[in-house]
């Protein structure tokens, strides 16, 4: 009886659970439902916020496909068209694109696919109509296969890759349809020509739109997004030497930050992740117009090969990130003794980035001073500090400033390790507590669980009871801030190689000056948005 009562008042108690559980949960719903609406507009807000073009795109697309639907709704052009008008209506939403680049590129692709695959395909309907019925469909057949191949085997081509992959897809598409068609229909010249026109109408309206009506150039944006590249590796570079020489509490404090919030981090990941970014602007820039007073080709591809030199250097800023997380850190009061030279020397890196990404935002080349003698000054300071302690580079010949062995097992085994990084500056080297804890292990006194938790440990113990100098990985950090100012000379070869191709103007110090006083009266950084486009020639 008392198990019977038990089981009941069990079963009872979850019986109550579950309405409360119900309800709960379609509180939650009800809450997220009205927190929907205005996390809409707020998501709607900033994105058009970010960029007000791609308002104005929205609309141009709109605008564009109430023109072509005119075809449709207007009975005079609907007698003219008849039902092929809806590949006007597929043209604008396939064609139009954000920037006049892209559209000129998918809009000329497909209007040259189009114009080839009907007149082969007219070509091969004349020849078949010549012979008897049987020999019309192993002809075109034939026809079908042979240019199905050779056409997929063309778009392996890197060129054609590149640039008209788009149009060999519309010519296999259109060809394919007007030939298989041709053999069940007698009309298949007519509607030929029809598609064909409408296909005409939709690219030009989109070429209008896109090219007339507030263009956006793949090249600005390509233009305008190296020159922010600079600014981005030189803010990662400045925050990440401030906060290797920060305060410990300031540390903590960033430490429990996420990386999204770093802005160390978001500043080499744009350039980082822009490889394939530049490459797309770079060749939608190639199919734009000569909107200079200056009618050469502008060297669109010189801005990727800087964008790669780019790569390459914020791959040391990120190795110099890496310095920040490491198990084994450098005491702070040692790294106090080289903090103003590496401070002055990650200025005065900075300082030269801004410069050449100003120098390309303006379309001029970059002072002459760009490397200052204010550089070279912080170089040799921090030659001359590092050898002015010899001994933290070194070593000591005792084994005071090394980490005993039975604290870093006790920590290991207490879980009282508070911070991830171990300083070095405590780090003994007891190899004989080290056979010592071998063997108390061998000796079977711990389970097979204890020896699986405890090799992390032992790792630990097996790397810290080298010889290791507590200045060694300072050392790292400063070889990888003078590997930065090497880099940069390779960096400001790149840049002044694109000055010298796309014909920048002279430096001026008249027009520095100028630029100065118009950021400081607007009272902002120089972002790319709120600067005035130039031609490209100039």
């Amino acid at each position: 009886m008392v198990v019977e009562m038990e089981v009941n008042n069990g079963e009872n108690t979850t019986n109550n659970w579950v309405p409360i559980m119900k309800k709960l949960h379609m509180n939650v719903i009800g809450e997220k439902m009205k927190k929907f609406p205005k996390l809409t507009c707020r998501t709607i807000w900033r994105v058009g916020k970010e960029d007000p073009r791609r308002v104005i795109h929205s609309l141009k697309v709109g605008i564009s496909l109430t023109l072509v639907s005119l075809l449709y709704l207007m009975d005079p052009l609907f007698k003219g068209f008849g039902s092929n008008a809806i590949w006007a209506v597929m043209t604008v939403v396939v064609v139009l694109e954000f920037t006049a680049g892209a559209t000129l590129c998918k809009g000329l692709n497909r209007g040259l696919g189009t114009l080839l695959a009907g007149s082969l395909a007219f070509l091969i309907e004349y020849v078949a109509t010549k012979t008897g019925h049987v020999f019309r469909a192993i002809f075109i057949g034939a026809a079908l296969f042979f240019i199905g191949a050779t056409a997929t085997y063309m778009r392996f081509i890197p060129y054609i890759k590149k640039n008209y992959d788009y149009g060999v897809v519309i010519f296999l598409l259109t060809f394919n349809l007007i030939t298989v068609s041709s053999y069940r229909v007698d009309n298949v010249l007519k509607i030929a020509h029809e598609r064909f026109y409408t296909i005409a109408i939709g690219c030009g309206i989109c070429l209008l739109m896109s090219l007339l009506i507030f263009p956006n150039w793949s090249g600005e944006d390509l233009h305008n997004f190296t020159a922010a590249k600079f600014g981005g590796l030189a803010k990662s570079i400045e925050a990440c030497v401030n906060e290797y020489f920060s305060d410990e509490e300031q540390q903590k404090t960033k430490e429990n930050s996420s990386d999204l919030e770093d802005p160390i981090y978001n500043g080499y990941k744009t350039v980082l992740d822009s490889k394939s970014f530049d490459e797309t602007l770079a060749l939608y820039a190639s199919w734009e117009p000569r909107h200079s007073r200056h009618c050469y080709r502008f060297p669109w591809q010189q801005y990727v090969k800087l964008g790669n030199v780019l790569r390459h250097f914020g791959y040391t800023i990120v190795a110099l990130h890496g310095c920040l997380q490491t198990e084994i850190q450098t005491p702070r009061s040692v790294r106090a003794m080289f903090k103003d030279p590496c401070i002055r020397l990650s200025g005065e890196v900075a300082k030269a980035l801004k410069e050449l990404g100003d120098s390309i935002r303006y379309r001029r080349h970059c002072s002459p001073e760009i490397l200052s003698d204010h550089l070279h000054e912080a170089l040799h300071d921090l030659n001359k500090a590092i050898k002015s302690q010899p001994k933290l580079f070194i070593g000591s010949k005792n084994n005071t400033n090394k980490l005993t062995l039975a604290t870093v097992i006790s920590k290991g085994q207490s879980g009282a390790l508070n911070s991830r990084r171990v300083s070095l500056s405590s780090v003994k080297t007891d190899t004989s507590a080290l056979l010592d804890w071998k063997s108390k292990l061998r000796g079977g006194s711990s389970t097979t669980h204890e020896n699986l938790k405890l090799r992390p440990t032992l790792s630990k113990i097996a790397i810290t009871s080298l010889e290791f100098s507590e200045a060694l990985p300072f050392a790292a950090f400063a070889s990888l801030l003078v590997e930065i100012v090497a880099r940069l000379d390779l960096v400001i070869e790149e840049v002044e190689e694109l000055g010298r191709i796309a014909h920048f103007k002279e430096y001026n110090d008249d027009d520095e000056h100028h630029v100065v006083v118009e950021i400081d009266k607007k009272n902002s950084k120089p972002l790319p948005n709120q600067l005035p486009t130039q031609d490209s020639g100039d």
